[in-house]
């Protein structure tokens, strides 16, 4: 038997153990405080992961939500997005003790683990943070070694990541059912509203969908009975633990998805997506404008299908802004049969008689007329060109305002032919219109549509028409705050002047009155609009602007199929009206600009009204710029009753009576006759023509034909090229005579015109009328090349 150890012996045995045990436990600390602090920092988020592309409109709503790459639905939000009743309810439900634990809550885990080893379901023990790194890293959980793992990984998510981090991420990856991860996407395809505006009620029904997604599906869930379990439970929860009272009816409210996930507005979230590499869009797009739009498009053709009507695109523009707030590319995107996923406003197409406008615009801006200026709708011809009117027929002459809304398509080709300075093409060119070839190319059936323009480019004009004159892009993102100064098409400089702008716009708001003779009446006297029907019957176009806004309306086949209902003002503009009309924009009217005046003109030359004209009217011009003249159509004339001859002055025989005639040029009286449309002619003068005494004020001849200017180019050196020889002369001239030099050409009638074979070279060509007035121009022939 050993000898016992003195006590002192073993008070020091039982101290130096003492200091090993603390040694070996501060070492551990200090190991686990290192390991702590070395633990590597990882993402929050799976290496690779994608995330659905999210386009909104300007009011925050959901316009269209694609999948991710791997068909998962998953939008990544931060967590001030979330409703706090959401966030609370899944704090109760999954981890009410997430803030004060480092990532796994020991008393939960030993519970659990005690649980494990009884039998008994002593509850879970997962915190989110754990739930979190199962997700992050794809763990298997369900056996111990994975339960270890989820334990280190949640430990280390701690270590490198706030809790509103770690929350934030739970809430961008927890499962919500199906292929729905992640709050935005469950709030929105669940509940049809973004995830800040989810209920109460809704936040319970969500909160519990997680612990079992496959079960508790909206709208598939298995065990209705379970989930009102789950739900009346985390309800109560709440009530015991924040003082939420109990919503009686939270366990009955069952989540019905409000359809399937949005697809709004697909040609405009096509070209978005495609422009931009932001997961999140926030169009400019305004969604009920959206919706209205399409409906007018569908409730239009389902009128016009027997016709064989069958597609249409349209877009709606806010013009001060260029934003786009409502886009329809085609009448269906998913019908193959009109080939729907095509965007037909991103398609070049002949734009008819839609350009007409900036052709009266830039003759306004050149002073070349005014509204009410008289134009001549008659046959004429511009070299090789002899443009016809869509009706094949001529009113003779018509003022300016009336031959614009009437589309008459001769005054506007000779309106163009006058313009300078790069007439239309050169305002094309500027305004962003893609001309590929030369001006030459073109020539002068540029105005009636012999170009290609999409029904962007042609809002792109528009809406510069409508606003300051500068052609800038349409904006389909906010947030993309265009550069005045950098992202202008036309340049600092505008396409018309403010005179201008304001005065077509004017002049195209008269169309109005013509909605009855057009085969519809319901039109709007504050919108001015303009029609364009292409050759062959391919397009139908209208474009309308009404305040601020601006919109264009296509009908047509994408294949370019001919159809002779295609005509504009019988089915487009009852389209366009429509659309305003379900729009109900706000209409902000635009004052006249300084740079115009008002003034009484003649109702019937358009000119300043002299002492014998009985008709006036009130029109706009601009001052110092606007040809007006003193009108010379109306006169006072003696008549002999007995004769019925004009008399040159009162010469004392009795009966002398003075009247009031029309004094019209012969070609243009000529003109009302073949349009059905006779004039009277004045009393023919007493003595056969007019007396110094008389009526004549010494007009010449003006030569309209040839054009000053023009070359021919003969297309064999040695023949020939007939040129029309033309004039228009003043009232009581019966003949005109031609020369080429010192060379009698022939004579003939103001009405008509008198052929000729130019041979090569310069000719000095003369006009002489029967009163001895004369004109001349300079006709270049150039031989053709050998």
């Amino acid at each position: 038997m050993s000898p016992t150890p003195p006590s002192s012996v073993v008070s020091s045995r039982r101290r130096t153990r003492r200091r090993r045990t603390l040694v070996a436990l501060g070492s551990v600390v200090v190991l686990l405080g290192i390991s702590w602090l070395l633990l590597p920092r990882p993402t929050l988020y799976p290496a690779g992961i994608s995330w659905s592309r999210v386009v909104r409109d300007r009011h925050g709503t959901l316009v269209h939500l694609s999948t991710a790459a791997d068909g998962r639905y998953r939008v990544r939000c931060s967590l001030a997005e979330i409703s706090p009743d959401w966030t609370q309810a899944t704090l109760i439900k999954e981890d009410r003790w997430f803030y004060q634990h480092p990532g796994v809550n020991p008393i939960a885990l030993i519970r659990a683990t005690w649980g494990a080893l009884t039998g008994r379901d002593a509850g879970g023990a997962s915190t989110l943070t754990m739930q979190v790194a199962r997700l992050r890293w794809g763990l298997e959980t369900r056996n111990p070694m994975g339960k270890l793992v989820q334990i280190f990984r949640a430990i280390q998510l701690e270590r490198h990541y706030s809790k509103t981090e770690i929350l934030e991420a739970y809430f961008n990856l927890a499962p919500y059912g199906g292929n729905v991860e992640g709050a935005t996407a469950a709030a929105w395809l669940w509940c049809g509203r973004a995830p800040a505006e989810i209920t109460p009620r809704e936040a319970i029904a969500l909160s519990v969908i997680p612990q079992s997604p496959a079960t508790r599906h909206p709208g598939r869930g298995r065990d209705t009975q379970r989930i009102a379990i789950a739900q009346a439970r985390l309800a109560g929860l709440l009530e015991q633990r924040i003082g939420l009272r109990a919503d009686p009816l939270a366990a009955s409210f069952v989540l019905t998805p409000p359809g399937p996930p949005p697809h709004e507005a697909p040609h405009l979230c096509r070209r978005l997506l495609n422009d931009s590499p932001s997961p999140t869009v926030s169009a400019t797009l305004d969604l009920a404008f959206q919706h209205e739009l399409e409906q007018a498009i569908t409730s239009h053709l389902r009128r016009t299908r027997e016709t064989g009507i069958v597609n249409a695109c349209a877009i709606l523009v806010h013009a001060p802004t260029r934003e786009v707030l409502a886009y329809a590319g085609s009448a269906e995107y998913a019908d193959r049969a009109i080939h729907g996923m095509v965007d037909g406003l991103r398609a070049r197409r002949s734009p008819g008689s839609a350009l007409k406008p900036f052709v009266y615009g830039l003759a306004l801006d050149q002073g070349i007329i005014h509204p009410h200026s008289l134009l001549i709708d008659g046959p004429i011809v511009f070299n090789d060109y002899n443009p016809e009117n869509f009706e094949r027929e001529f009113m003779g002459p018509i003022h300016a305002r009336d031959a614009l809304v009437r589309s008459r398509n001769i005054p506007a080709v000779a309106l163009a032919n006058r313009l300078g300075d790069g007439g239309l093409y050169r305002l094309l060119k500027r305004g962003g219109v893609v001309l590929t070839k030369p001006v030459d190319y073109y020539g002068l059936a540029l105005t009636l549509g012999g170009l290609g323009i999409s029904p962007v480019q042609l809002a792109t004009l528009y809406s510069a028409l409508a606003t300051d004159g500068v052609a800038r892009p349409l904006r389909y993102a906010l947030g993309d705050e265009p550069d005045h100064s950098a992202s202008t098409l036309s340049g600092p400089r505008p396409l018309l002047g403010p005179a201008a702008r304001f005065l077509t716009l004017d002049m195209l708001r008269g169309a109005g009155e013509l909605g009855p003779e057009y085969a519809f009446a319901r039109t709007d006297p504050a919108v001015a609009w303009k029609t364009g029907t292409s050759h062959g019957f391919r397009d139908a176009w209208t474009v309308g602007v009404r305040g601020e806004y601006v919109v264009v309306v296509w009908l047509g086949n994408f294949d370019g199929r001919s159809n002779n209902a295609l005509v504009a003002r019988r089915c487009a503009a009852p389209l366009l009206f429509d659309i305003f009309r379900r729009l109900k924009l706000p209409l902000t009217t635009t004052p006249a600009p300084p740079s115009v005046g008002k003034v009484s003109l003649c109702a019937v030359s358009g000119d300043l009204p002299g002492p014998d004209c009985t008709h006036t009217l009130t029109g706009w011009f601009i001052p110092g710029v606007s040809p007006i003249s003193h009108c010379q159509l109306h006169r006072s004339i003696l008549v002999d009753p007995a004769s019925g001859l004009r008399v040159a002055q009162d010469d004392g025989r009795p009966g002398l009576r003075r009247e009031i005639h029309e004094f019209w040029p012969p070609d243009l009286l000529e003109l009302f006759r073949k349009a059905g449309l006779p004039r009277r002619p004045p009393p023919a003068p007493e003595h056969g023509t007019d007396t110094l005494l008389g009526l004549d004020h010494g007009q010449p001849p003006v030569i309209t034909s040839p054009l000053k200017g023009r070359t021919y180019q003969l297309e064999e050196p040695s023949t020939t090229v007939e040129v029309q020889l033309k004039a228009r002369a003043t009232p009581g001239v019966n003949q005109l005579y031609w020369f080429n030099g010192e060379a009698f050409l022939g004579a003939c009638a103001p009405s008509a015109h008198l052929p000729w074979q130019a041979p090569p070279g310069d000719h000095r060509l003369h006009v002489l009328d029967d009163h001895g007035r004369a004109a001349e121009t300079i006709l270049r022939v150039r031989p053709g090349d050998r």
